[in-house]
């Protein structure tokens, strides 16, 4: 531990919570893509970071993390679902248990793994309604029938791509707070694009340069908006329930 360095501590942490987020830094580091925040010490209840220096975000660095970002995802994982690669223990996305997986078909795993638990915590805390959670099963059912796979191979992705875990420092970004494992590359890009980021089309754009993204792409975030929302609808709230229940209609609507 160096001076200066961030620590966090969770005293109800379950085992391995500590150890999936430090296992996620390593791997997406692993990539050459983004840079992550590097972890200085692991342990049961903390884990300690190196703390990153304060930037405004600009264009260029949001092309800059764009670009990046396509590298990342470009190292690739073993299946869908995959966990870090030397993780055997649990993943985490927040607080939640998140499943890990070894599927060869994008679509199954997603339903299976990324929406329908999270959608099941949501009908039980009362966040969305009856016919809410029919159109996010229907949803799913379509997804995981295939319908709507493609043939790129599974991302390393960095899984809760939300704004709070970008850092826009004077190097560039670094990300912090993974819920890493392998999927669809627009599913980092569409959380991005849900919870807002600086300078996005900078962002798509200096992504697009790197890896192009397939024909449709926009039409697809709401597909890929299922699995950030279901997690929201399980605690926080109604509003998020309503938002996964229009996200099931959009995707229904491919």
């Amino acid at each position: 531990m160096r001076s200066g360095d961030l620590v966090k501590t969770r005293d109800d942490a379950p085992p391995g919570f500590f150890a999936a987020e430090a296992a996620g830094l390593a791997w997406l580091a692993a990539a050459g893509g983004v840079r992550t925040a590097a972890v200085r010490e692991v342990g049961d209840r903390r884990i300690v970071l190196e703390r990153i220096r304060d930037a405004r975000p600009s264009a260029a660095s949001a092309r800059a993390f764009g670009g990046d970002l396509a590298r990342t995802h470009a190292a690739g994982a073993d299946a869908f679902g995959a966990p870090p690669e030397g993780h055997d223990g649990p993943l985490f996305i927040g607080r939640r248990r998140m499943a890990s997986a070894a599927e060869t078909a994008w679509g199954r795993f997603y339903a299976r793994d990324r929406v329908l638990p999270f959608l099941e915590v949501a009908v039980r805390a009362g966040n969305i309604s009856t016919d809410g959670a029919a159109e996010v099963r229907a949803a799913c059912e379509r997804i995981a029938s295939g319908d709507l796979d493609d043939d790129g191979p599974p991302a390393r992705l960095h899984g809760d791509l939300w704004n709070g875990n970008v850092l826009w420092s004077p190097d560039g970004v670094v990300l912090i707070d993974p819920a890493a494992h392998g999927g669809h590359r627009e599913t980092d890009l569409a959380m991005l694009d849900l919870f807002g980021c600086p300078y996005l089309d900078e962002v798509l754009a200096g992504y697009d340069a790197e890896a192009p993204l397939q024909s449709g792409w926009r039409d697809r975030v709401p597909m890929h908006q299922l699995h950030p929302l279901a997690v929201h609808a399980a605690g926080h709230g109604p509003s998020y329930g309503r938002a996964l229940h229009e996200a099931a209609e959009a995707t229904l609507a491919l």
